[in-house]
């Protein structure tokens, strides 16, 4: 097993592993976990013996304001004190939506996250971010609220279905462009029970660890973990969530390649194509430019004076900038060209 450690003000350790330690609780525990990891949260509720045990059901569709309400009012009417912990056991919604409830409740609880699919253990999980989404736009309600703790038990990893393992593993992908590691921009031959796995994910996971520890709060450097997600995001917005996450990224990504090169940059379309065969991304929403303007101007990256893109002009090169929008839709109906003629 391998344990990382996120510098102060925010430290806390990072252990990804299989067969890992259960921490001894300094308080109360709510544990809230995703009942298709019912195995492992059984675990950890016989060895923490939580006053609070919640079912959330994994999807973007748990992750809104009343689920979050209902979740609140079921930590007040516990009794839940201010030494109390939630624990997070799930997918990248339920770490999200548990840490929110956990930053919210009694104006901030400790709590600790169990990522049980491949995108909570590279990001979700990783780096402080809770929040729920509005119909208006993905993730625009929220807290900076480090865990105590984040426990990638990746024995959770063997029940993934393939298409979910390798979705997940978009966003590895996306911190090798950022950080330039070749190793990370060839997930192919990974599996839940590939001996690699471990030293992958730890990789992936030093590199959003080592960002986050320069700009904990986003406003500036941080947003380099955004490349692929202005997009993404409006895609997953105008699909009413119906497109994953992963997926929604993988096609983000490929507009930020095509975007990098119509500025001046390599071209990385090539290893983003396989990225989509690889994950078997199904098509994006249908739609132009302005179909997706509105969701676009909403990304948490707008500033007064405008939206700041994350492009790519190297693996290893990666800016966030301004980008007139000439390039913008000239980058855009490059990519239409490889949507719409897509095979997925």
């Amino acid at each position: 097993m391998n344990r990382l450690d996120v510098a102060p003000p925010h430290d806390h350790p990072v252990w990804i592993g299989r067969g890992l330690d259960v921490p001894t609780p300094r308080g109360p525990v709510a544990l809230i976990f995703d009942p298709n990891v019912a195995p492992l949260a059984r675990r950890l509720e016989a060895a923490a013996r939580p006053r609070l045990v919640l079912e959330l059901a994994g999807g973007e569709s748990s992750k809104r304001l009343a689920v979050f309400e209902r979740l609140l009012r079921e930590l007040a009417r516990a009794g839940l004190p201010r030494d109390a912990e939630v624990w997070a056991v799930g997918g990248g919604t339920v770490t999200d939506l548990a840490g929110f409830v956990a930053a919210s409740y009694l104006r901030g609880l400790a709590w600790r996250a169990w990522p049980t699919t491949t995108l909570a253990v590279v990001d979700a999980a990783v780096g402080g971010k809770t929040g729920v989404n509005l119909p208006e736009g993905k993730n625009l309600v929220g807290a900076f609220h480090p865990p105590r703790g984040v426990y990638a038990e990746l024995e959770a990893l063997a029940g993934l279905p393939e298409a979910r393992f390798r979705e997940g593993l978009v966003e590895a992908f996306k911190h090798g462009l950022i950080a330039g590691d070749p190793a990370l921009l060839a997930p192919w031959e990974l599996s839940p029970d590939h001996p690699e796995l471990e030293p992958y994910l730890t990789r992936a996971v030093a590199v959003k660890i080592a960002v986050v520890e320069r700009d904990f709060r986003e406003s500036g450097e941080r947003m380099k973990l955004n490349l692929g997600h202005t997009l993404a995001h409006a895609l997953e917005a105008a699909s009413g969530h119906g497109l994953a996450h992963g997926h929604a990224v993988a096609w983000g990504l490929l507009f930020a390649a095509l975007l990098g090169r119509e500025l001046g940059g390599d071209d990385l379309t090539e290893p983003v194509l396989r990225l989509l065969a690889w994950t078997r991304a199904p098509a994006p929403p249908a739609g132009g430019w302005d179909d997706f303007a509105d969701y676009i101007a909403r990304d948490k990256k707008s500033r007064q004076d405008g939206l700041r893109w994350v492009v790519p002009y190297a693996a290893g090169d990666v800016h966030v900038q301004a980008v007139a929008e000439p390039a913008l839709r000239a980058a855009f109906a490059a990519w239409q060209g490889y949507a719409t003629g897509y095979p997925g």
